[in-house]
Formats: structure tokens, sequence, C-alpha cells
């Protein structure tokens, strides 16, 4: 067992519009900018 990593990408609403789940840190940064800035 190790540490599990969760990232949760929210909107103003509260409502949930991307999740991931098991994530490695290398690289997740970017990951979630892109969505960000998709669903801006």
């Amino acid at each position: 067992m190790g540490i599990d990593r969760s990232t949760f990408l929210i909107d103003d609403n509260g409502i949930l519009l991307e999740q991931w789940r098991g994530v490695k840190v290398k690289g997740h940064v970017e990951e979630v900018l892109v969505s960000c800035k998709r669903h801006k």
C-alpha cells in the first residue's frame, strides 16, 4: 500500500468537471492546467 493521489476540478457552482485518480506527480500539473483552460 502507498499513497493514492486524486485531483478534482470543481467549478464555481460546485459541479465536478473532471477527476483524476491514482495520479503520478510528474506531468500532472500540466494536464490539470490544460483542463482548466478548456473549461473556462
